[in-house]
């Protein structure tokens, strides 16, 4: 089956990492990417490489650059922002990322397929599992 391209306007207060993740629910599928964002934030959570827990950024931030993949058992998104002086800080979308005017955001549906997320004791991290419909 041919992927579905899904174009979203998410409005402004709505929790970024949120509003994505229920698209799958929402359209009956099993699989999705984040092909491409972009739009403001209010607040950031982002994750850095190698530490625990996400760092807030808050301001008048642009999204820069976002994408990922969507799956039943969760989001995993990658984000670039930008503040008022242009400095970019990008990493791992965490909960709490406020939209502040809009974002926009194209997702690809991928019917035929179904992502999920598996231990994988290589890495030691929950990794993604692709598996044909």
């Amino acid at each position: 089956m041919a992927l579905q391209a899904l174009p979203l306007r998410i409005g402004a207060g709505a929790d970024l990492r949120a509003a994505l993740d229920a698209v799958l629910a929402r359209h009956g599928a099993s699989a999705a990417f984040v092909v491409q964002g972009i739009g403001s934030l209010s607040v950031a959570q982002l994750r850095f490489a190698g530490r625990p827990g996400c760092t807030a950024l808050r301001g008048d931030l642009e999204i820069v650059s976002l994408g990922g993949s969507l799956s039943p058992d969760g989001p995993h998104l990658h984000m670039a922002v930008s503040d008022a002086a242009g400095r970019v800080t990008g990493g791992h979308v965490g909960p709490g990322c406020i939209v502040r005017t809009t974002a926009e955001v194209l997702v690809a549906l991928l019917p035929g397929w179904e992502f999920g997320r598996e231990d994988d004791p290589a890495t030691g991290y929950k990794e993604l599992s692709v598996r044909a419909r």
